[in-house]
């Protein structure tokens, strides 16, 4: 089961993946996204991972120090996300 700070930032992706069109597929409703949700399934690329990123530090009011290519390889799931702005949050307080 996952946490507040998990259950909210799960919400911010599903939002950015249903308004997007990822990987040229329209996806107006995506299932059920856990942590174990592997950040491709989603039809994220890493432009897409960008714009989720974006919208992570807008909700959260933190700055993600790292390019796009180190934040491909280093975010493979949605519990790895959750994991980097925990850690960033905890960093800012």
């Amino acid at each position: 089961m996952a946490d507040q700070l998990a259950t909210e930032i799960i919400t911010i992706i599903k939002k950015r993946v249903e308004s997007e069109n990822f990987a040229g597929a329209f996806r107006p409703i995506v299932g059920e996204i856990t942590t174990e949700t592997e950040v491709t399934a989603l039809g994220i690329d890493s432009l897409g991972l960008a714009d989720v990123l974006w919208d992570l530090e807008q909700a959260y009011g933190i700055k993600i120090e790292m390019n796009t290519s180190e934040a491909w390889s280093d975010l493979q799931n949605v519990g790895a996300i959750v994991k980097a702005i925990r850690g960033l949050l905890a960093e800012a307080a």
